[in-house]
C-alpha cells in the first residue's frame, strides 16, 4: 500500500498533509509514503527530513499520483491532476463537495474513492480525526491576535498615575470551536468579552470561559442533531439584529465565526450596524470565504467604513502553517488508520462505519 501527497497551490494553501513527525506512524502500519520534490520546502522541511523517515521522493507530482493507492491533500487538486486518477485509487482531503460537485461526480464515474473530512460526524470516535475542530481552534486564536494588532488601543485595563485605560470590549459572533477559542484568547489578553450564538447550549460554554452570553428574548435552540448551527427563523433574526445593533455601539473588536455547513454564511452584522460602531473598531470575519457574517466583508481585503476596519481573510491558517499542518497531518493519519485493514494491508470501505459512510462523497 502506497500513500502519497503532492504540493498544494502555494498561492492558496501553505499547509501540508504530511509532516516528518507523522511518518513513523504510517511506517508502523506498513504503508509506504511518497511525495514530490520540494513538497514542504516552504515550511522549512527539507527532502532530507522526509528521506530520513523512509519517504520516497519522486521527480514530480504526476509520478506521485500515478504511483499512489491513496492520495492525501488539503485542497481539491486541479483538473489536470484529477485526470490522472485511476480506478480504485482513493483521494482524501477537504474536497468541498458543494463547490466541486462535478469534479467529484467525474472521479466517482471512474471508480475513484473520494473522502471529504469536513463531513466527519460529531461522534466521540471521530474526535481524533476532526479537522474542523483542530483547524478552527487555531483560526479563533489567530483572529484575535491579528485583530488586536490592528486595534490601536491597549487591550487590558491599565491603571496608571496619569489615569486609567479601560479594557477593550470584544464580541464573538458564533460560539463553536473557533468562537470559544477566540473568547478564551481575548479573555487571557485582558478584554471584556461578549458572545452570541443561535445554539442556546453554547451559553454555558461561553460563561465557563468568562464571557457574557447575549441572549435573544424568546430564543429557540437552533442546533442540528450533529451539533452544528442551523438556519435561524425570521423572528429570531429580527430580535438578534435589534440586540446586536445596540451592543455593537459599545464594542471595540468583533470576531465573526458563524457558519452553516454547506451553505453561504449567514449575514449577521448589517451595514447600518457597522455604521453605528465607533471609529477605530475592528471586525475580523472568519466566515469571509463563505460570504461573510458582516454585510460589507470582502475576501482578502481590509474595508474601511468611517474608521471601522473589516478584515476578510480567505485562509487565516496560512499564517500558522506549521501548527495547522502538524494538527491536520495527525487528523488525516487517524482517518487513514480507521480506513486501513491491518491484516490485508489495504483499505476497507466499510459503509456500516458511520465515519466512512458520512465522509465518502458521491
Amino acid at each position: 500500500m502506497i500513500l502519497g501527497s503532492i504540493s498544494e497551490n502555494l498561492n492558496v494553501e501553505k499547509r501540508v498533509s504530511l509532516t516528518p513527525e507523522i511518518l513513523k506512524k504510517y511506517k508502523s502500519l506498513g504503508i509506504d509514503v511518497c511525495i514530490n520534490k520540494g513538497y514542504a520546502n516552504h515550511l522549512g522541511f527539507t527532502e532530507e527530513d522526509y528521506k530520513n523517515e523512509g519517504v520516497e521522493i519522486l521527480e514530480n507530482e504526476k509520478d506521485v499520483i500515478l504511483k499512489s493507492n491513496i492520495l492525501i491533500q488539503l485542497q481539491m487538486p486541479n483538473d489536470e491532476k484529477l485526470k490522472l486518477f485511476q480506478k480504485n485509487q482513493t483521494l482524501i482531503g477537504v474536497l468541498n463537495p458543494y463547490l466541486n460537485e462535478s469534479k467529484i461526480k467525474d472521479l466517482n464515474s471512474r471508480e475513484v474513492n473520494c473522502f471529504s473530512l469536513e463531513l466527519l460526524p460529531r461522534i466521540t470516535r471521530a474526535q481524533s480525526m476532526d479537522i474542523l475542530s483542530s483547524q478552527a481552534n487555531l483560526a479563533g486564536y489567530k483572529a484575535v491576535v491579528d485583530s488586536f494588532s490592528i486595534f490601536e488601543k491597549a487591550i487590558p485595563m491599565m491603571m496608571t498615575a496619569a489615569g486609567t485605560i479601560s479594557a477593550a470590549k470584544v464580541l464573538v459572533v458564533g460560539a463553536g470551536v473557533a468562537g470559544l477559542q477566540a473568547i478564551a484568547t481575548a479573555k487571557r489578553m485582558g478584554a471584556i468579552v461578549h458572545a452570541t450564538d443561535v445554539r442556546i447550549a453554547s451559553k454555558e460554554q461561553v460563561e465557563s470561559l468568562g464571557g457574557k452570553f447575549l441572549t435573544v428574548e424568546g430564543a429557540e435552540n437552533l442546533e442540528t442533531e450533529g451539533g452544528y448551527a442551523k438556519e435561524a427563523t425570521d423572528d429570531f433574526k429580527k430580535k438578534q439584529e435589534d440586540l446586536l445593533k445596540e451592543t455593537l455601539k459599545k464594542i471595540d473588536v468583533v470576531i465573526c465565526t458563524a457558519l452553516i455547513p454547506g451553505k453561504k454564511a449567514p449575514i449577521i452584522i448589517k451595514k447600518d450596524m457597522i455604521e453605528g460602531m465607533q471609529s477605530g473598531s475592528v471586525i475580523y470575519d472568519l466566515a469571509a470565504v463563505q460570504g461573510g457574517n458582516a454585510e460589507l466583508t470582502k475576501v482578502d481585503e481590509i474595508v474601511d467604513i468611517d474608521g471601522v476596519k473589516i478584515i476578510g481573510e480567505k485562509n487565516i491558517l496560512n499564517k500558522l502553517p506549521l501548527s495547522s499542518s502538524s494538527l491536520y497531518a495527525k487528523n488525516i493519519f487517524n482517518f487513514v488508520n480507521n480506513l486501513f485493514d491491518k491484516d490485508k494491508k489495504t483499505i476497507s470501505i466499510n459503509m456500516e462505519d458511520e465515519i466512512i459512510e458520512k465522509t465518502k462523497v458521491k
